[in-house]
């Protein structure tokens, strides 16, 4: 069997590896986390209108789901329909209070 001549590109990609993984464990997880976290938050400020007229659309199509299972004798569940309800504040809360409820959520489960 004839041997091929080694080029080294193992090697040097097996190096170039090594090193990026000694300045990985000097980076904190948290700030890559982060910068994920804002380049989504960028993406989905463009789309947030879009975001809250679906959320209203679908809470439409809920209570006309609701409305005709009244009509065809279905018994709905008192589950199904607290959380409609409960879908319509956080809605309504998002529209007309969007700022102040990003703070409470984020001094809620972030704390301070």
């Amino acid at each position: 069997m004839k041997e091929r001549p080694s080029t080294g590109i193992s090697a040097s990609l097996l190096a170039i590896l090594g090193s990026l993984a000694t300045i990985g464990c000097c980076l904190p997880i948290g700030f890559a986390a982060a910068l994920g976290a804002g380049a989504a938050s960028a993406f989905f400020t463009t789309l947030r209108l879009w975001f809250l007229g679906l959320s209203i659309v679908f809470i439409a199509v809920g209570f006309w789901q609701q409305r005709r299972a009244k009509q065809c004798a279905v018994r709905g569940r008192w589950l199904g329909n607290l959380l409609l309800w409960v879908a319509v504040l956080v809605v309504i809360g998002m529209v007309l209070f969007p700022q102040q409820l990003a703070g409470f959520i984020a001094d809620r489960f972030y704390g301070r």
